[in-house]
């Protein structure tokens, strides 16, 4: 059972057997289009088969495979919904367990697009329910009802992301940082000459420890508006290290609880215990934080008043005190893990192809003409490889299996009908390394993303068959609120490091990384770095 349950293997809610027509036809108006879809709709809906006829095994079939001795005994998640999927079809029943509810399992991209697009005005994605329960329950009286982007469900969450979207997403907030992300970038680099070997120039095994540093800085940069010194002055911090402790524990508990047999829901186990001390100890470091930067940022305005455009904080601090608290929470959490993960997988890739890390050590010349030249305003715009590189790096090492939602609507997937309330998993990963969706599946392409005029050759044949195939940073307004920081972050950090050093890596990639909710590393990251000679 531990098995099936790395992916998508959420609390969702019952199943409604409404009328196929429930939602379609409160849409109806005297606009011709809107009526021409709900009878398209409507026709197809009466065409396709029953729910019930969706193929997959019985709990009793299931669960004798997920036992000792079964078929899916031994097989990890990716590699058991692969399993699945080949008995089963391209979409399939999976029933749940330990009353969690079944779910439909679909790897067809017009499926995705077909739940994506009638997401609704507040599209439910299952999971982070003891995160929910935290701070509506545990600690409500702390967050009086601002439950975040992470935690909240429904109209609560449709507000939260209403009033924080005009701030995380504005492009200015790229000119707002670079300098100070830049700064936390050449610390970085001397981190990496401090600690190499000086005979193999190999990096520790721990390596991943100084990427989350990196990363833990970073967010801190737009979240509290400060440099917290990790990298290098303050390593000994003790708070730091508290954090990067119950950030772990926080992601890997918060996976046991949910993907794995628990009863928490009805008493308060030790598992659940552990998570909720380890939420408590995130709450009041960032909290911390959050109220020196307050304080500071008051004194400075108190003293001489800013000029120019306001970081996040200060834009969010204007709007409510609690959401500007619960945001720098919110970021922290998603924020580290996250882009360690895509940092990791973006370097094995360059290591292991490097005729294309001096493809894009070309192009990051243009903008760093030298090792320790600082990057100009406009130096984001106009790097088309370093952006396919990372692009490319997310479908090779993906962050998760796909997505998940709690669909608002009645869809048809695959030929079934599928009711309003049905959760339903859109496994992604298992399409990324398939020749039928993506051209020489297996290869490293960056080129695969660029447009015609960005390069010489014709790449037309190496697009994704269906753009719903791949959306590292998610589909409308459940789409990453991050993505602009997340992108300056990543681009302006291996800029600096490839202009810095030539990437090696001399060791397996196999099982890089190993899923705990998100994938993580999983490997020593000896990673060895030569100093580029110009």
């Amino acid at each position: 059972m531990l098995k099936l349950l790395g992916y998508f293997q959420k609390t969702s809610q019952n199943i409604k057997q409404s009328s196929p027509f429930k939602h379609r036809s409160s849409t109806l108006s005297s606009d011709n289009a809107t009526l021409e879809n709900n009878y398209d709709f409507n026709k197809k809906w009466q065409e396709a088969k029953p729910f019930e006829q969706i193929p997959g095994d019985t709990k009793l079939s299931l669960l004798r495979k997920l036992l000792l001795g079964g078929k899916y005994y031994k097989l990890k998640p990716l590699e058991m919904l692969s399993a699945y999927r080949k008995e089963w079809g391209d979409v399939a029943i999976l029933r749940g367990f330990f009353g969690k509810k079944d779910f439909i399992v679909t790897h067809n991209p017009q499926d995705f697009e077909e739940v994506l697009r009638n997401d609704g005005t507040w599209p439910v994605r299952p999971g982070m329910e003891g995160l929910h329960y935290y701070r509506s329950v545990w600690r409500k009286n702390f967050y009086q009802g601002v439950e975040g982007l992470l935690a909240a469900k429904g109209e609560k969450w449709g507000t939260f992301r209403k009033t924080v979207n005009p701030v995380l997403m504005q492009p200015k907030n790229v000119k707002l940082y670079m300098h100070k992300m830049s700064e936390v970038n050449r610390e970085f680099i001397e981190r990496i000459r401090a600690i190499r070997d000086p005979s193999s120039l190999e990096v520790p095994a721990t390596f991943e420890e100084e990427i989350n540093r990196w990363t833990l800085e970073s967010v801190a940069v737009v979240a509290l508006d400060k440099q917290l010194g990790l990298i290098n002055e303050n390593r000994n911090n003790s708070e730091a290290k508290k954090l990067f402790v119950a950030l772990n524990e926080f992601i890997s508990l918060l996976y046991e609880i949910e993907f794995k047999p628990s009863l928490w829901k009805y008493i308060h186990t030790p598992t659940f215990k552990r998570l909720m001390g380890a939420l408590d100890t995130l709450q009041e470091i960032t909290t911390n934080y959050v109220r020196e930067a307050i304080e500071r940022i008051e004194k400075q305005n108190n003293t001489v008043p800013k000029r120019g455009e306001k970081s996040v904080l200060e834009k969010l601090l204007q709007i409510d005190k609690k959401i500007a608290e619960v945001m720098a929470i919110d970021m922290l959490l998603a924020g580290v893990d996250t882009t360690t993960t895509t940092f990791t997988g973006l370097l094995l890739c360059l290591a292991k192809n490097p005729d294309k890390q001096n493809k894009l050590r070309q192009e990051v010349k243009q903008i760093l003409p030298e090792k320790d030249s600082e990057f100009q305003e406009n130096a984001l715009q106009n790097i088309p490889y370093l952006r396919a590189c990372i692009k490319e790096s997310q479908r090779m090492y993906p962050l998760g299996a796909g997505n998940a939602r709690i669909n608002q609507r009645d869809v048809v997937l695959s030929g079934y009908r599928v009711p309003s309330g049905t959760q339903v998993a859109m496994i992604a990963e298992t399409l990324y390394r398939s020749e039928q969706h993506f051209t020489r599946a297996n290869d490293y392409l960056p080129e695969r993303w660029l447009r015609p005029e960005q390069t010489n050759e014709d790449v037309s044949a190496l697009k994704p068959s269906n753009p719903f195939v791949f959306l590292p940073f998610g589909f409308g307004s459940r789409s990453c609120v991050g993505r602009r920081i997340v992108a300056m972050e990543l681009e302006l950090g291996i800029a600096r490091l490839i202009r810095n050093f030539q990437v090696e890596f001399h060791y397996s990639t196999e099982n890089a990384f190993r899923n705990i909710q998100i994938y993580v590393p999983n490997i020593p990251l000896r990673f060895k770095f030569i100093d580029c000679e110009k």
